[in-house]
């Protein structure tokens, strides 16, 4: 079949919902299939990349300072250049739109104009994200659902009223043949909002993966831990809903006896190096930066536990998934990424510093104890790409013949 996936972001930009639509392309290529991505062009640079024939980037503006992200405006100028480029290539079977702004308009408006069905993953709790990130949350939020109103006039679905977070998401579920989430909160958190799809149907979670190759190539190079003292690592993009700042905090409130490494980037990265400062942390905390995929899973596998502190913002929680796969346990602030989890892990009680600090001093009480938590074994089977695709392919051969 020929898979078309929309996204809001070219898949060579940073983000985790690029690295899942690239692992998914190979996949499904893998498996036989054809696969075309529609995003925005790059810019900045980062965007002279080899061409690549399975990538329709459309034309664009750069939204960021660095010129990592860009912005296509949904419209008719848009229409008619992915109508133009798609015209040549074997005829679409199925529409997987991965985007959760202009990409999904642009991706709904295609398949309404071609009658079309339409998978909709959805990647992003919109509402966190927009309060954890922008001034005036509500006023942004309203002008969101404006701008989806309006994009989607002339996509049939059923009538979708509210002005908030989970009103926005409503709208493309009930304009999709089946919609999914990367996990099992995530899903039920968008049934219990009223996310029901185009037929009816209720949120079908299916997990983001892990390569194959990648997660036996780690598991392959995997250190044995070595004693000494525990060393935990905290990953993942520095800005505020991810709460490195807070973990900073109860850091020196602990004052554990551990190694610490932070891996990634962002634009709390001079607020959090000014933190350890303060705070006489240097012995414990080092900054890594941002680093290759292959190697980031190295550094997880030879931890002794992996440190997830956003709260409500995390669709799934790609992290502790990624640790638990490769044997190693987390310290988790989510309830939800706890309950999906299932086990390895120690759960921090509430979202107070005090509580995360009270729980680092478990963990690496438990770590120098040789009594850690051990993973549940099943998540690194089910955790595999190449079983998120077959679920994948089964929900879009269900569309197709329906």
């Amino acid at each position: 079949m020929h898979v078309v996936m929309f996204g809001d972001q070219h898949v060579e930009s940073l983000g985790g919902a690029q690295v899942s639509m690239r692992l998914q392309r190979r996949f499904l290529e893998r498996a036989g299939h054809t696969v075309t991505i529609v995003a925005p062009k790059m810019h900045g640079p980062r965007a002279g990349f080899s061409p690549d024939p399975a990538y329709v980037d459309t034309p664009s503006i750069a939204i960021t300072p660095d010129r990592e992200y860009s912005l296509s405006w949904p419209g008719s100028r848009t229409d008619g250049f992915v109508d133009a480029a798609l015209r040549g290539l074997p005829p679409v079977d199925v529409l997987h739109v991965q985007a959760d702004f202009w990409g999904a308009f642009t991706g709904h408006r295609f398949a309404a104009r071609h009658g079309l069905p339409v998978v909709h993953t959805m990647h992003n709790r919109v509402d966190v994200g927009i309060h954890a990130t922008a001034p005036f949350p509500r006023l942004v939020l309203r002008a969101l659902n404006r701008w989806q109103r309006r994009a989607l006039r002339d996509v049939p679905g059923r009538v979708q009223d509210g002005g908030d977070g989970w009103a926005y998401l409503r709208r493309f579920a009930a304009r999709s043949h089946a919609v999914t989430a990367p996990s099992a909160h995530f899903a039920r958190r968008l049934d219990e909002h009223g996310a029901l799809s185009l037929v009816g149907e209720r949120v079908i979670d299916v997990w983001n993966g892990i390569d194959d190759d990648v997660l036996d190539a780690a598991l392959g190079d995997a250190a044995e831990r070595l004693p000494g003292r525990p060393r935990f690592v905290w990953l993942g993009r520095m800005s505020p809903e991810k709460r490195l700042l807070p973990f900073l905090e109860a850091l020196a409130q602990a004052r554990i006896d551990a190694d610490v490494e932070i891996i990634g980037g962002g634009g709390q990265e001079k607020a959090a190096r000014r933190l350890v400062q303060r705070h006489d942390l240097a012995g414990t905390v080092s900054f890594a930066g941002r680093l290759p995929y292959a190697q980031t899973l190295r550094r997880i596998a030879a931890a002794d536990a992996v440190v997830q502190t956003s709260i409500g913002f995390e669709t799934q929680g790609m992290t502790v998934f990624e640790a638990a796969a490769l044997g190693t346990p987390a310290v988790i602030s989510d309830p939800d990424i706890a309950d999906e989890l299932g086990a390895g892990f120690w759960s921090v009680a509430d979202g107070s510093v005090s509580a995360l600090a009270d729980t680092l001093r478990v963990a690496a009480a438990a770590i120098s104890a040789d009594a850690a938590p051990a993973p549940d074994p099943s998540i690194r089977e089910r955790f595999r790409q190449s079983s998120r695709t077959a679920a994948m392919v089964e929900i879009y051969e269900r569309v197709i013949a329906g």
